[in-house]
């Protein structure tokens, strides 16, 4: 009996890839020196080649039609219905890629992203070839994405993001993370200011939508502001479709944890990285940039919206939370944490309150290191 088909997949997408099929086309990442990073830690990069890279877009459409089989046998009429997609995931036999595509399928089967941390490391003739297997295999994909590093962008001309626009590829997902030269040094980014704008300023000529990703926080609380006004001055350099915010969170096992335990860094508060998003998005001129806030470890879910139309709203969101007094922003991060606020607008209401401070006695009770321990258990558990 033929086996199932199956295909390789990497560790990590974006967040707002995630009903996307996912197709490995590098392995790893060419750099692997962030300081904050440990994903690829003692992993070697490697490009994956044509033919291996088709063969699993192949493998996906088999994945694919297989799925369409089961439907019609267990009476979904070729739809993922609730019954389908249970029976995939409950099945003891199937491989992993058939999870993957039958939540990709339930998902709408419409977007691709091409892992792993840099895609475009491949030559644009190779990444015009995977687009158009791609679309030749799915003819219903609408969008396809990928991670880049900006150091490599600036190594393509606009001629080519035009050809890459033109093959499928509809946007770039690029960590830019700060755009203060301090702080890019500090943290081993590999890459300067002025290339980022370069890079950048070619993907937008050549029609590619851009999403740049900036971490609050990353340069400790000695860099804070200038990590702040020096980000605001590359987004306004390169007026990207979209601005995501990624709060930092020291994770364990990278170069950052040890610069902590050094004492070469000092992580900043929660409030501390709220004041660095508002400046931030204050110093925000002449763009029109959209501001996403999609991830768990960012505080504020409502930070969220396009400038300049909605930037005196968004900072009124902040004030709003910054003006709070010291035990409410405490009890508005424990709601946040714990999946009980959304909207700083939430913790006006009574019942919520009461149930708050409930949990904040409780938790000192039973915690030695009170709220902050707890705080840092619960984004663990996120990252």
């Amino acid at each position: 009996m033929e086996s199932d088909p199956t295909f390789e997949q990497g560790p990590i997408r974006p967040p707002s890839e995630a009903g996307s099929l996912l197709v490995r086309v590098t392995r790893n990442c060419p750099w692997n020196r962030c300081a904050f990073c440990s994903t690829y830690k003692g992993r070697k990069f490697s490009r994956r080649n044509l033919d291996e890279i088709k063969n699993d877009v192949d493998a996906a459409r088999g994945v694919w039609d297989r799925i369409i089989e089961m439907s019609w046998k267990s009476g979904g009429a070729g739809e993922i219905t609730r019954e389908v997609l249970t029976e995939i995931l409950q099945h003891p036999k199937l491989p992993d890629s058939f999870r993957s595509v039958a939540y990709w399928m339930a998902s709408g089967g419409r977007t691709v992203f091409l892992q792993d941390a840099n895609s475009l490391m491949l030559s644009t003739d190779t990444l015009v070839e995977i687009l158009a297997h791609i679309r030749l295999r799915f003819p219903q994909v609408e969008r396809v994405t990928s991670y880049a590093r900006g150091i490599t962008l600036k190594g393509k001309s606009v001629d080519e993001f035009i050809r890459l626009k033109e093959a499928g590829l509809t946007r770039l997902h690029v960590g830019m993370e700060s755009g203060s030269d301090k702080v890019l040094k500090l943290i081993q980014k590999g890459v300067r200011s002025d290339q980022l704008i370069d890079g950048g300023r070619k993907v937008v000529a050549g029609g590619v939508s851009l999403c740049l990703y900036v971490i609050p926080g990353i340069g400790g609380t000695e860099l804070s502001r200038e990590n702040a006004l020096e980000s605001a001055r590359v987004v306004n350099a390169i007026n990207p479709a979209h601005l995501r915010f990624r709060s930092l969170y020291v994770r364990r096992g990278s170069r950052l944890e040890e610069m902590v335990r050094n004492g070469e860094f000092t992580p900043p508060d929660e409030d501390r990285m709220v004041l660095e998003i508002r400046t931030l998005i204050e110093n925000l001129n002449g763009i029109s940039t959209t501001i996403v806030s999609d991830h768990v470890l960012n505080l504020l879910e409502e930070v969220e919206g396009t400038v300049p139309h909605d930037k005196t709203r968004i900072l009124a969101v902040i004030d709003k939370y910054l003006s709070m007094s010291d035990g409410d922003r405490q009890l508005f991060q424990l709601g946040r944490r714990g999946g009980a606020l959304r909207s700083v607008n939430d913790l006006e209401q009574h019942e919520v309150l009461v149930r708050l401070r409930d949990a904040k006695t409780q938790i000192e009770k039973e915690m030695p290191g009170g709220i902050p321990e707890y705080m840092e258990a619960v984004k663990r558990r996120f990252v």
